[in-house]
């Protein structure tokens, strides 16, 4: 965290500079990479909030370079970063019910899980993360993760003893104990290193952040799995919200809805074809799975998602 505050704090000098000395400098972190569909939407909603905000101007800043998901979580809670895209289950440790919203096998669909984070569970959730400062603005649909690996895995039996990359976070080292195997947290920065090297055998993510990233260089296996409909989301730290004009705000808020929806239909349109194009391209070979990981998957993680019922219930 020094490291990464005598960053923010250089960048934040430059950007004085450079700024208008009455607009609001907002720098927006992300880890992910500068072709990826969030950060496609990140940029567009920056253009859109520029043009449109009286006293705001925001930079963005994917790929990583303000530190990893747990330097930017940390960061945004203190101030030091201003906004950030991330899922929110990285903030388990201050907010545990935040987890629960990326839990396996939990929505039903996409539109399942956007109308409950974008409508009344949104408040739910912004009454907690307003105890350690930070408002959620928006949640969007990450993708459906799958599992990638270096060998077949069709069946719950096929996972035991592997070694398989979670983001770091607890609900996510729970979900691969249930498959019997063995959970290695790490920063998604050194996933690929560790999946070349075989520090790793495996990892879960949408397909296109696979792609993204370009671990189908070094695991060429996914299954099917369709674990998790996953949502990231747009937080930014409460005090600089609050200093932020009525108008402002609204212009932010909008710009983020319009982001999103932009998103949304980007990621369903990407899966739509990336299957296809990974196979024919990279050599990536696709397994469908039986029913078995997820017969192990929804017991072992149900007693720890407390709003399981009711945000089942926000499917009908």
């Amino acid at each position: 965290m020094k490291k990464i505050l005598a960053l923010v704090l250089a960048l934040s000098m430059v950007l004085c500079v450079a700024a208008s000395a009455s607009a609001l400098e907002i720098k927006w972190a992300s880890v992910h990479p500068d072709t990826a569909i969030p950060t496609q939407m990140m940029m567009r909603v920056i253009e859109e909030i520029n043009a449109n905000a009286d006293d705001v101007h925001v930079t963005g800043y994917p790929n990583g370079t303000l530190g990893g998901s747990t330097d930017v979580v940390e960061a945004v809670q203190e101030g030091m970063i201003e906004m950030i895209t991330e899922g929110p289950a990285q903030f388990q440790s201050w907010i545990p019910k935040a987890a629960q919203v990326e839990a396996p096998f939990l929505w039903q669909s996409v539109d399942h899980m956007l109308n409950a984070l974008n409508g009344g569970y949104r408040d739910t959730l912004n009454e907690l993360f307003a105890s350690i400062n930070v408002r959620i603005l928006g949640a969007f649909y990450y993708g459906t993760r799958q599992l990638t690996t270096n060998k077949p895995v069709t069946t719950l039996a096929d996972l035991a003893g592997m070694k398989i990359r979670v983001p770091q976070t607890e609900l996510y080292v729970k979900m691969v104990e249930s498959w019997g195997a063995a959970a290695t947290p790490m920063n998604i920065n050194e996933l690929y290193m560790a999946l070349q090297t075989g520090t790793v055998d495996g990892q879960e993510n949408p397909l296109t952040t696979y792609e993204s990233y370009k671990f189908y260089e070094v695991v060429k296996n996914v299954s099917l799995t369709n674990h998790i409909i996953c949502p990231n989301m747009i937080f930014i730290n409460e005090d600089v919200w609050n200093q932020i004009s009525e108008h402002d705000q609204e212009v932010i808020t909008t710009a983020v809805a319009n982001g999103i929806a932009w998103e949304h239909e980007a990621q369903l349109e990407a899966e739509a074809t990336l299957q296809e194009s990974l196979a024919s391209e990279y050599g990536v070979t696709f397994y469908e799975v039986d029913d078995t990981i997820r017969e192990a998957t929804v017991p072992f993680i149900k007693p720890y998602i407390e709003d399981w019922d009711l945000l089942q219930s926000m499917a009908e």
